[in-house]
């Protein structure tokens, strides 16, 4: 039953790509709360040392997740194709594989975190002042990264099969645990930033156990089964293949954020770093509805790829293409009119605000662009194709954002130039991507889809 329940290439598109777009968005902007959370509690704490503190961590949090990614974006998508093929054994040896993987790189980002944490954070930016805040929150959170690295990555193949309310409930559990654990352990047990990064890993280790608990239970059409989690070299290929884009986001983010946090250091000082996190914690709210729609259409997409639906899967990118840009144009309008309302959420002091101000204008000045990137990017995982996802992810951030990060400060412009970056990478990176995008995808699918009708 839950076979043909969940069977993608039957029925209205729009109708199913919402049926898993709405509750992965719901899901992405539950997951956004558990480091949102966290910067709003810590932000309340006396000065801004905390908060910079714990936006220091970010960069290493972004390359924890982006394994995650490596492996979760790596093997949804091709068990959403061989589903659409109707080969189920296959699909449920990559999830496997997929496990496995996931289990090795956890423990070892374990290790080599805690070996490294004190140069990489001094690298990162972090001054004799707030070195002592991230390293309290990184030696926690650190501990828990086999508990990320399996909720995170393994949350993509329950949404895969079609179950994307059960895929929301993972993400929602741990959630409402870091929700109700943050304030118990921050302000009524006085751990500060400690107290944030326990509520983080026991809320993560929920989440990783309600994964497993579904994916071993008998609604799954997909099992992650003992026979086959030993890694396949052929298998294990395609999946880092296309994987690698999600982990090129992630390093690519982490990138940036080190260099916009050592720019600002130098130019603006730990106040800066601190509206930087600031910055960084309204764009991952803002943007997670826009994550959410893309990634809620790729296993629709996927499956109608696979069982050889080309119109199905141009009207697919037609309609997400249009409910993206939509959402875009409005909360960019939102951001550029009311910023200091979305300051406040995270701190309430006058210079921080005072700084911030002009810098949302000017790193959100053309956000809605940044949309582009998303449905191009979404729509080449979707389809399995490996190369231009990976080089469409390391464009606007490797290739853009980077460089200009540090160019811009050095020709006079100090704060500005680096928060000027980001818009620059918005019109270039993001027409690039879905151009080439329509191109080399959406344009030869119509072919396709005519010598189908012959």
């Amino acid at each position: 039953m839950s076979v043909s329940q969940n069977d993608f290439s039957k029925g209205s598109m729009p109708r199913s790509i919402l049926s898993m777009a709405l509750p992965m968005t719901v899901a992405q902007l539950i997951n956004i709360l558990y480091n949102i959370v966290d910067r709003m509690y810590l932000g309340r704490l006396p000065g801004h040392l905390a908060l910079t503190g714990l936006g220091l961590c970010l960069p290493i949090i972004s390359i924890v997740m982006g394994f995650a990614n490596l492996c979760g974006t790596g093997g949804a998508p091709l068990c959403s194709i061989h589903r659409g093929k109707g080969e189920q054994e296959e699909a449920e040896r990559i999830m496997g594989n997929a496990f496995t993987l996931l289990v090795c790189f956890g423990v070892a980002l374990t290790v080599l975190g805690l070996l490294f944490r004190r140069p990489i954070l001094y690298l990162f930016g972090a001054s004799d002042a707030t070195f002592p805040y991230a390293d309290d929150y990184l030696t926690i959170y650190l501990c828990g990264t086999v508990f990320v690295m399996i909720g995170l990555g393994m949350n993509p193949f329950i949404n895969a099969q079609g179950f994307g309310r059960m895929g929301m409930l993972t993400v929602a559990l741990g959630a409402v645990v870091n929700i109700v654990l943050d304030p118990i352990f921050i302000f009524a047990l006085d751990m500060g930033v400690r107290g944030a990064a326990l509520a983080t890993i026991i809320s993560q280790g929920c989440s990783a156990a309600w994964v497993l608990g579904f994916l071993n239970g008998k609604r799954a059409i997909l099992r992650l089964r003992l026979s086959a989690l030993r890694l396949e070299s052929g298998r294990v290929k395609r999946i880092l293949s296309l994987g690698t884009s999600g982990l090129v986001v992630n390093l690519t983010n982490s990138l940036v954020q080190v260099l916009c946090n050592a720019s600002l250091q130098v130019y603006g000082g730990d106040l800066y770093v601190g509206v930087m996190t600031v910055v960084n914690s309204v764009r991952e709210v803002i943007s997670m509805p826009v994550s959410g729609i893309t990634s809620g259409c790729q296993p629709v997409l996927g499956y109608n790829y696979g069982a050889r639906q080309y119109s199905r899967v141009r009207q697919g990118v037609r309609f997400t293409a249009a409910v993206t840009m939509v959402y875009s144009v409005a909360v960019w309008a939102a951001t550029m009119l009311f910023p200091e309302q979305l300051i406040r959420i995270f701190n309430n002091e006058a210079d921080l605000i005072a700084a911030g101000i002009p810098a949302f204008r000017i790193y959100f000045a053309v956000f809605f662009c940044m949309s582009f990137q998303f449905i191009g990017q979404s729509v080449f995982v979707a389809l399995g194709r490996a190369k231009n996802a990976i080089f469409f992810s390391l464009l606007r951030k490797a290739f853009i954002v980077a460089p200009l990060t540090l160019i811009f400060p050095a020709l006079g412009m100090g704060v500005t130039g680096v928060y000027l970056a980001e818009p620059v990478s918005n019109v270039v990176g993001g027409l690039a991507c879905i151009l080439t995008m329509y191109m080399v995808v959406y344009r030869p699918l119509g072919r396709l889809e005519d010598q189908l009708d012959r």
